[in-house]
């Protein structure tokens, strides 16, 4: 294991250099979101042994919504097809409050088409991964959205807004 690596998993702080967020001392939380309660904990246990993060589950998007609400993690992971709100909705939703509106999200699904994942990054997602996902690369991913600033992200939602296709045009109107 590098150096840097090692500092990053036993620093007290986030990776921007910010005081965790509540809860354990020392702890960056990270929220799992995702129906599936074995997939939801191989996530937990890979970013709880790989990457020392606190993590909390929710099984739905409406438990997810609200425990990013009251627990404020450090970032959040988002299957895309759970029942009741889905995760392109809970990204939004998340993106449209201003308590939740700066907390990192990543998208995590078996939806691998190119439409997919443009729906997922202009719902407002940080990143978009495939499942299945090995262990490491879920906690690489998991830091690099923490060294995403604010706004880099800002920045990258502008460029995909610019450069997201138009919606196809009615020519049967009226008719």
């Amino acid at each position: 294991m590098s150096d840097t690596m090692s500092d990053t998993m036993h620093d007290t702080h986030d990776i921007k250099g910010r005081a965790p967020h509540a809860g354990a001392p020392g702890a960056i939380k990270i929220l799992v979101v995702d129906d599936d309660p074995r997939l939801n904990e191989v996530m937990t246990k890979s970013l709880e042994v790989f990457g020392k993060f606190t993590v909390i589950s929710a099984f739905d998007g409406a438990t997810g919504l609200e425990k990013c609400v009251l627990e404020q993690p450090s970032v959040a992971i988002i299957d895309v097809k759970m029942p009741g709100l889905d995760g392109y909705q809970l990204v939004k939703a998340l993106r449209g409050d201003p308590l939740t509106a700066e907390i990192p999200l990543i998208i995590l699904t078996a939806m691998v088409q190119d439409r997919d994942r443009l729906t997922g990054m202009l719902s407002g997602a940080d990143f978009y991964l495939d499942k299945p996902l090995n262990p490491h690369e879920l906690v690489e991913a998991v830091r690099r959205a923490l060294r995403m600033s604010n706004e880099e992200r800002h920045a990258r939602m502008r460029q995909l807004a610019d450069e997201a296709p138009a919606p196809p045009v009615d020519d049967h109107r009226g008719r």
